[in-house]
């Protein structure tokens, strides 16, 4: 059986080398420092749907470290789809001023965002990302065999930039001679793609491969996929750079031959770096390599605030059933400890999450198993 291991660090499964080999590839790239924190306040924000049922799991997780961390304290907080239905308001001011003046971390559970236009509503979790200026959703994806001695099939991180393209939601609709004509404006900036760029080089430079790949579409989009591109290749030029990155290969894909070869050969790709709208797409894309996207974590960070968030979404079609896998949470949970430099605490977690899924006897349905969410969220507790 093949199940995903995602979320191992930022970015290198260390699953299928020497332990004390990979350790070295475990850091995260920018650390938040935690000196003198006393007591770390985690803001957690389930939304809607499954986020109600997987985030305590995390919590759970987070709350069995015990003395590992400093003294945790929950801060619950409003968001979502359910809540404008209820209010009128997806993201309310109260959430956003408590996790900029309150909190040293958060938790985001899952939205349910419509396909039709509602009047008044926005994203909450894109929203989040700007306010906060989390500008990267971090991504690692990788497969695991039942065997530690097995190289994994697929290892690659996605690097996401989180706060541009078309996600601007910047959308216009007119009536034209041939009916309805609807734009939507796509912003791609220098400074947006530079700051992306150089997360992306940082984290291939401290993984094995030490391998880049830009994800583009500037055969048809020039401008603006063509600043996109131009400026993550230039960043080892920057300025005190001094050759840092000379380690590290560049390459570049398409888009659409991007997700072909993701299927047919996930093994090429190590860090991959993109534009909003095509990190998205290609994360889940990759997801569905490993099992589950109830596996696969991410965080969205920026330099002094960073937020985990599993990469499923709302599942209403399961909510309320008790049967939504919790790793992808407590994963996410992991990611984030490890950004704020609490690395022994997310080893344990981790840990506890891979035993888990590589005895296979405590899975949910979407695992092929027949297990509870909160069973699940208790067998790896007790394995922390």
């Amino acid at each position: 059986m093949v199940c995903s291991v995602a979320g191992a660090n930022y970015f290198s499964s260390r699953f299928f080398l020497n332990h004390r080999v990979y350790m070295a590839f475990r850091a995260p790239f920018r650390t938040v420092s935690t000196r003198a924190r006393q007591t770390l306040r985690i803001g957690l924000i389930p939304a809607d749907g499954i986020g109600h049922e997987v985030l305590p799991g995390a919590k759970a997780a987070i709350q069995a470290l015990g003395s590992s961390i400093p003294k945790t304290e929950f801060v619950d907080l409003l968001a979502g789809f359910e809540y404008f239905t209820r209010t009128g308001n997806a993201l309310p001011v109260e959430t956003v001023e408590a996790l900029q003046n309150d909190c040293s971390c958060a938790l985001f559970g899952a939205v349910s965002s419509p396909s039709r236009k509602v009047a008044g509503y926005s994203s909450p979790i894109v929203a989040l990302r700007k306010k906060l200026d989390l500008y990267a959703n971090i991504r690692p994806v990788a497969a695991v065999a039942s065997s530690r001695e097995d190289k994994p099939a697929v290892d690659l991180v996605v690097v996401r930039e989180n706060t541009e393209c078309l996600y601007v939601k910047d959308e216009t609709q007119t009536v034209g001679t041939h009916g309805k004509e609807a734009r939507a404006t796509r912003l791609i900036t220098e400074r947006a793609s530079r700051r992306i760029g150089e997360m992306a080089f940082e984290i291939a430079l401290n993984r094995p491969r030490k391998h880049l790949t830009i994800i583009h579409k500037s055969n048809v989009l020039s401008i603006t996929d063509g600043l996109f591109r131009e400026t993550v290749r230039a960043v080892p030029t920057l300025p005190g750079t001094d050759g840092k990155y000379d380690g590290v290969t560049v390459a570049e894909q398409l888009v659409d031959s991007a997700v072909y070869r993701l299927f047919r050969e996930p093994h090429i790709y190590d860090v991959m770096v993109a534009p909003n709208l095509y990190g998205d797409i290609i994360s889940d894309a990759a997801a569905a390599l490993v099992g589950s996207l109830g596996l696969v974590p991410s965080v969205n960070a920026g330099d002094t605030f960073v937020m985990g968030e599993p990469v499923h979404g709302s599942a209403p079609d399961i909510a309320g059933q008790n049967i939504a896998n919790p790793l992808a949470a407590i994963r996410s949970a992991a990611l984030m400890l490890r950004h704020l430099g609490y690395t022994d605490g997310a080893d344990r977690i981790e840990r506890a999450v891979d035993e888990v899924i590589r005895e296979g006897k405590c899975l949910t349905p979407d695992l092929g198993g027949k297990s509870k969410t909160t069973e699940v969220v208790e067998e790896v507790v007790k394995r922390i």
